[in-house]
């Protein structure tokens, strides 16, 4: 397959430097809302496994196996949708494989509400993630590429904040419901899959009115339809925003500039008109896959690789284990559930207090104070008896959480181009989705073996070791705009 030569990065399109002129507007703020009510759903749902595994233990007469199945199930279809999904949206859009994904997630909670036994529970959680596993991947891509370079970290930071809403909630609701055992003659259980269900649907209807990515756009050569959004997305901001406006000399030469652009692209092949980039020139969707291991894109790939199978363990893992860790250490279901539900809190708190951070800070020395918090507090945790310092520490290790969460989805949007960066990030996201299958087996193991002590200490090893791979690999991205990054 031929390669063109790269162009020169730092060369901003025209369609780039229009959307990086914009003032943030009221425009953007309702993106953000809409984008980040939907990772609502898809991060009730990760920590729901461990709600479901402590509420069915006693009723359904669970193994530990039987325990880690229903955890592992959503991590493992969300590691086959991460791979599938995210690919799919460098193909054929964000905006499409955002409604195609909480569609499937909406219709299949359903199927899960309806389980009557242990085995079509797994099945259908299974089928949800495939649904959900590249919901945080379009968020962050979707996002950084939409959003102008000076509100870029905090807008995306914001959007997870208000998705963080649905940790604590997954857990208040499950120690409440599974407290009331039957609502309606239903299973409480039930009841918390069928909100996520209907929510998620809900959702799906209010993304129809998102446009296409404009830098998608042109990097498959659809310049006209990326103009046309851009556009667009100017007039929806113009009433809320008086620097929306270009100086007119600037947009009348942009103006020049594309007729010209225009003008020549009629005497050259389709080909070569889909292959224009933010920093690169390609002529099919292949070449973009090859270039993740090409410099400069290898030692990024290699980096975010490595973190995201490390960041599964401490983040992921406390999560969606720390009902069952609860329950282990002797606490009952509904004692262990409210303990939960308290240290979740910590998630939408944390994801606020790294707004005004991710901006003030480098994002890779953020990621690396944030896990060592993660760290610490995990220990911290796994040693502590009394319910005041099983909350306390939860809480601080949560809210270090996000810092770190926030911090990471800003940085892996920022550092590959527009038309890798679906499919890197969702390749590399998808990794920690298969840590996250097998990290119950041996997280429970472990822990009836040798306590929470020792799952907390291997849990910080790893996020010690998560530091070094982000702080020698990772590149600066603070302050950049993504053309030149």
């Amino acid at each position: 397959m031929t390669q063109t030569a790269p162009s020169t990065a730092g060369s901003p399109s025209s369609v780039s430097r229009r959307l990086e002129v914009l003032r943030p507007g009221p425009w953007h703020r309702r993106l953000t809302a809409i984008v980040g009510v939907g990772a609502f759903f898809d991060l009730y749902e990760v920590f729901l496994g461990g709600v479901l595994a402590a509420a069915l233990a006693e009723p359904w007469h669970l193994s530990h196996t039987q325990k880690s199945w229903i955890i592992a199930a959503g991590f493992l279809g969300m590691f086959v949708g991460a791979n599938v999904m995210s690919l799919l949206a460098d193909r054929f859009g964000r905006r499409q494989m955002f409604l195609v994904n909480l569609g499937m997630y909406s219709a299949f909670s359903l199927l899960c509400a309806a389980a009557p036994d242990v085995n079509w529970l797994v099945a259908a959680r299974f089928l949800a993630g495939l649904g959900l596993g590249a919901e945080l991947v379009l968020v962050d891509t979707y996002l950084s590429e939409l959003l102008p370079t000076a509100v870029r970290g905090r807008y995306i930071a914001w959007a997870y904040t208000v998705g963080f809403l649905g940790v604590p909630l997954a857990a208040l609701l499950g120690a409440r419901l599974v407290a009331e055992h039957e609502i309606a003659g239903v299973s409480g259980w039930r009841w918390l899959l069928v909100a996520g269900a209907l929510g998620a649907f809900c959702i799906q209807w209010m993304r129809r009115a998102l446009p296409e990515s404009p830098r998608w756009l042109e990097a498959r050569g659809r310049r006209a339809e990326a103009e046309a959004v851009v556009a667009r997305i100017e007039t929806l901001n113009e009433p809320g925003t008086a620097g929306a406006r270009q100086v007119p000399a600037q947009r009348k030469a942009e103006a020049q500039a594309h007729a010209e652009s225009e003008s020549e692209s009629k005497s050259k092949s389709k080909s070569e008109s889909e292959s224009e980039s933010e920093t690169e020139t390609v002529p099919t969707v292949r070449v973009p896959l090859r270039r993740m291991f090409q410099p400069p894109y290898r030692r990024r790939t290699v980096m975010w690789w490595i973190f995201q199978v490390l960041q599964t363990v401490g983040y992921y893992g406390f999560g969606s284990l720390a009902p069952v860790v609860l329950a282990a250490k002797g606490h009952s279901t509904t004692a262990s559930l409210g303990y939960a539900a308290l240290s979740f809190c910590g998630y939408p708190l944390g994801s606020a207090l790294s707004i005004p951070l991710i901006e003030r800070f480098e994002r890779r020395t953020l990621i690396i104070v944030a896990a060592l918090g993660q760290a610490f507090f995990g220990l911290l945790f796994g040693f502590a008896d009394a319910a005041w310092l099983i909350v306390g520490s939860g809480f601080l290790l949560t809210v270090c959480s996000n810092v770190f969460s926030n911090a990471f989805h800003v940085y892996q949007a920022e550092i590959f181009p527009t038309n890798l960066r679906s499919s890197a990030i969702g390749i590399a996201y998808s990794l920690s989705r298969l840590v996250s299958v097998i990290l119950p087996f041996i997280a429970l193991s472990v822990l009836d073996d040798l306590g929470a002590t020792a799952v907390f200490a291997g849990s910080a090893v790893l996020m010690v070791l998560l530091c070094l791979n982000v702080g020698l690999l990772g590149p600066k991205t603070k302050g950049l705009a993504l053309d030149a990054i």
